[in-house]
Formats: C-alpha cells, sequence, structure tokens
C-alpha cells in the first residue's frame, strides 16, 4: 500500500548508510528502484565523509552488489563529431559508448560472481534489464547534473583532492587504495570523478528535499481490499450494518500484506499511497468507511481510524517523502530534456 503511485519510476536516490570507498564506491548505474519500493536506512542524503549514499547498483571488491552514490559523468561539450561513440546525448551531453559497455561488463561479472547462470532465460532477462537499466541511469547521471549546475551546485578541485586523501587514510592508507583500484578496475582518475559526483549528489539531495516538513497532515487507515466490485459492495453492506471492519478485513480481504492485522495500514501522510486512496482518505473522518476504490487489480474499501493535523513524520516517511520530491525533479528534467539514444536493446 505503501509508496504505490504508479510513476515512470527513474533514479530515484535514497540515502543509505556505507563505509567509504573500501567497500565498494564502485558505481555501474543508478537502478529505477526506490519509487518503485526499495528503501534505505536512515533520512539524511549522502556525504563525502561517511558516505552515505543514494542506492545505485555497485559491486565490492568481493564482487557482490551493493549501493553507492551516483550521479553524472563529467560535462562534455558537444562537438559537431563526437570524440567516441555514443549511448547517448542528453541535451546536447555525450554518453559515451564505453562507459555504457563498461558498466554493462562490470554488472555482467558480478550476476555471474553471485552464481547467475547467464544462459538461462532468467539469467538473459536479468541482464536485458541491467543493459537497460545502466543507459538510463547514465542518462539519469547527466540530467542530475545539469540540474544541479542550474541550482548552482558545484565542486571545488581543492574540496575534492582533500576528500580523495581523507578517504584513501580511512580506508588503510596508499597500498589498500591501489588494490582496490587494481582489483576493480578503476584509476585514481576513476575514483575521483565519482566522488566528485557522489558530492554533487548530495547536495542536489539538500537542496530538493530541504522544506520537507518534519510534521504533517497524517491518517491512520485500514483497507479491505476485494477481487470484484461486487464483492466489495457486499463488504461496503456488511460495514454500513455494523460488521467489524478487523474481522472482515481478516476474513475477506485479498491483501495479503495486511489482511492478518485486520487491514491495517499505520499513519501516513499524502504522497505516500496511490492518489486515489490517498484522496479518499483525506476527504474522511475517524470511523468513515469509503465507498470501493479501484486501483490496480483490486477494489479498496477504506476506513479512517484517527487523523492528526501536525504528527510527527517518522524517519522513513520523511526519507520517503524527500525521495518522492527528487522523483518529481527528476521526472521535470526528463520531460523537458531532449534524449537520443544509440543503443539498441
Amino acid at each position: 500500500m505503501r509508496d504505490t503511485r504508479n510513476r515512470d519510476c527513474v533514479s530515484t536516490p535514497v540515502p543509505v548508510r556505507g563505509h567509504g570507498w573500501r567497500w565498494g564506491l564502485v558505481v555501474l548505474f543508478v537502478l529505477l528502484l526506490v519509487a518503485c519500493g526499495a528503501g534505505g536506512e536512515g533520512n539524511q542524503p549522502p556525504t563525502a565523509g561517511d558516505q552515505q549514499t543514494v542506492i545505485v547498483a555497485t559491486v565490492e571488491p568481493s564482487g557482490e552488489p551493493s549501493t553507492a552514490v551516483s550521479t553524472v559523468p563529467p560535462t562534455v561539450a558537444p562537438t559537431d563529431t563526437p570524440p567516441a561513440p555514443l549511448a547517448a546525448v542528453v541535451n546536447g551531453q555525450y554518453v559515451f559508448l564505453a562507459e555504457y559497455e563498461r558498466q554493462v561488463t562490470q554488472y555482467e561479472q558480478a550476476l555471474q560472481e553471485m552464481g547467475v547462470d547467464l544462459n538461462t532465460e532468467e539469467g538473459q532477462a536479468q541482464m536485458a534489464q541491467a543493459r537497460k537499466d545502466v543507459l538510463e541511469g547514465l542518462i539519469d547521471k547527466v540530467l542530475i547534473e545539469q540540474g544541479g549546475t542550474a541550482l548552482g551546485v558545484a565542486v571545488a578541485g581543492e574540496e575534492l583532492e582533500a576528500q580523495v586523501v581523507a578517504d584513501i587514510e580511512a580506508g588503510g592508507g596508499q597500498a589498500a587504495f591501489d588494490q582496490w583500484l587494481e582489483s576493480t578496475g578503476q584509476t585514481r582518475e576513476d575514483y575521483k570523478e565519482m566522488l566528485r559526483q557522489s558530492l554533487i549528489s548530495q547536495r542536489v539531495w539538500e537542496i530538493i528535499a530541504a522544506d520537507v516538513p518534519t510534521a504533517t497532515e497524517q491518517v491512520h487507515a485500514r483497507v479491505i481490499v476485494a477481487a470484484t466490485e461486487e464483492e466489495a459492495r457486499q463488504i461496503l453492506a456488511l460495514l454500513q450494518a455494523g460488521g467489524d471492519f478487523v474481522a472482515l478485513a481478516r476474513e475477506r480481504s485479498q491483501d495479503v500484506a495486511t489482511k492478518d492485522n485486520g487491514g491495517d495500514l499505520g499513519w501516513f501522510p499524502r504522497g505516500l499511497v496511490a492518489p486515489e486512496l490517498e484522496n479518499a482518505a483525506f476527504a474522511l473522518q475517524p470511523g468513515a468507511v469509503s465507498e470501493p476504490i479501484h486501483v490496480g487489480e483490486g477494489f479498496h474499501v477504506l476506513q479512517v481510524v484517527e487523523r492528526e493535523t501536525a504528527r510527527p513524520l517518522s524517519p522513513d516517511m520523511q526519507l520517503l517523502l524527500q525521495q518522492d520530491k527528487f522523483d518529481q525533479w527528476l521526472e521535470e528534467l526528463r520531460a523537458k530534456a531532449v534524449i537520443e539514444r544509440f543503443v539498441v536493446e
């Protein structure tokens, strides 16, 4: 029920806590996860010092996927003839085919090290999705940096170099850093660029998410989900005749996530459930029951248990609202962008 907006989810940054380059700051691509149901720990944007991160696919030195910050490659001034084959062009900025192919290869290697057989139908499907995600993630990186430039976000060279030195010391010294670079096929400049991207991502996130409140209007609601409108209306009639919502949810609801606890959705603010359910819930007073609401493949009957006009947001809820705000910002950039794709899947 949470975060069920049917958005075209694109590179939705979610801060989660990591531990610097030792644990895998090897950026592959932005996954289409967060607004589609992924989550993370904490409620702050990524920082260079403790490497809180935006969810993207990575490969740790062990070879296992993890999470790390990603934003965009450095700006490349377009020319009449590109200096190398392209995967895409975003508002005139190049996304090079070599970078796309490198990230696809790294993701392929990570899947193989996890034991995925890429010769199977499932393995091929995973790689097909990975190729799509890699390309769209690279496009999102460009859009984030372009959007950051418009917001006045920049990273000074002196600051970047100082953070690289600090990370090397925190990661065990130069020898350990060099070993990690070799194991992941990276160079110091590659790492420096990824760090630059993480700092840009952090600052863009902070700006976009700055006005998300710490408290807002919320409702505590329950739901019963029926397969058909006819069944939903039968349930509604039972409720209107004095039936117990909790008992009916346990007996009749098709929503396996909530039926055992009587359909309880807990507290939620605007912006975290499907708009149809949100509008119905916030139109009801405590104790009232909604008409059947068609969302997805089911018909939902809601009951509002209680509501508050300024209830504090939990850290997870505040994070989801920040994520939603970032999603909308990035979607607006995508809608206005001129994007050419040259990779044929």
